[in-house]
């Protein structure tokens, strides 16, 4: 008997209705939780002592300063942090970070900007081998609808000091599916190139591997909210043409050969592995994906055809694990 169809991931939001649920960007990162907790109570000495035992790890440095910065109070304790050790490069970075995390708030104006990227080069200056200030140039510059060129220089400065950088990645990624939505769903289209090149460029058991199927899920969002794609992504020939089964398929035997849960974030793979694998129709996979998951939703690429994220992630995870 043929499972049943996917859920329509893309169904509306009542007129009116909020979701509780807040996606926490930390994911599994318990060493993180507890400090951040702390931090948010003005203790940064524990922010301290983790930053410090994170080392030269990028990825998770990344992780965790930016989740960090999302505090509604990170730029005054980091600020504070600061003040107490003005040559610790740990609360320089932090504080670019989160002026960067004010920046993108809807509130925020053309000085914050200016504020942020002022703390991100003097973060950068006080520790040049760190990808992380200009990874937070990065995420700021990223919605600027003149700024290509100057993405693609900051994601280059990241790549230089750490060529396998996940988040600078997804973001380029993100940034590349947003070109002309007019071509559909073009196979030549550049996205699709540069995930490629990169998964072929990482080690074997780099992370990477899934990004095709990044491309993938963002190119969707694009087309969606262009309306060329329709938002009820089973109604949707881009999950069921040879490009997807063929990046999907790849980056599941990669995750059944090389799994990387040591990876800080690990979890945002398997969401957009686990997304596809539903839309795919394929529920026995998408279900191992889940039960990987856990707890750990994530917003994107959830939300990418207009619905509530959670709702979307919860009815697809029922579809995929049997339950009625």
């Amino acid at each position: 008997m043929p499972p049943p169809p996917p859920p329509p991931l893309g169904r509306s939001r009542r007129r009116g209705s909020r979701s509780e649920h807040v996606f926490d960007p930390a994911l599994d990162d318990d060493e993180l939780i507890a400090a951040r907790g702390r931090f948010a109570r003005g203790r940064w000495s524990e922010a301290r002592t983790l930053l410090v035992g994170t080392g030269r790890d990028w990825d998770r440095r990344a992780h965790r300063l930016l989740a960090l910065a999302e505090i509604s109070s990170a730029v005054d304790w980091a600020g504070d942090w600061l003040l107490v050790e003005p040559e610790s490069t740990d609360a320089a970075v932090l504080l670019g970070c989160a002026r960067v995390a004010r920046a993108l708030r809807p509130e925020a104006g053309a000085h914050d900007a200016a504020r942020a990227r002022e703390a991100c080069l003097a973060a950068a200056h006080l520790t040049p081998e760190d990808p992380t200030p200009w990874l937070a140039l990065l995420l700021l510059d990223r919605g600027r609808d003149d700024g290509a060129d100057e993405t693609g220089r900051l994601f280059e400065e990241v790549r230089s000091r750490h060529p396998d950088h996940h988040h600078a990645h997804h973001v380029m990624t993100a940034l590349l599916a947003e070109s002309s939505p007019e071509s559909g769903r073009d196979p030549l289209h550049e996205v699709y190139d540069f995930a490629a090149w990169a998964a072929e460029l990482a080690p074997e058991d780099s992370p990477l591997a899934v990004l095709p199927v990044i491309a993938h899920a963002e190119r969707y969002r694009v087309l969606v909210a262009a309306g060329i794609e329709p938002a009820d992504p089973a109604a949707s020939g881009h999950w069921s043409g040879r490009r997807a089964r063929q990046v999907t398929k790849a980056a599941f035997d990669w995750w059944l050969e090389w799994e990387r849960d040591d990876h800080p974030r690990h979890r945002v793979d398997l969401n957009f592995l686990a997304h596809a694998k539903v839309r795919e129709g394929r529920p026995a996979e998408a279900a191992a994906l889940f039960h990987r998951i856990g707890a750990h939703a994530t917003a994107a690429p959830w939300s990418y055809a207009g619905g509530e994220p959670h709702t979307a992630f919860t009815a697809a995870r029922a579809y995929a694990l049997g339950a009625p």
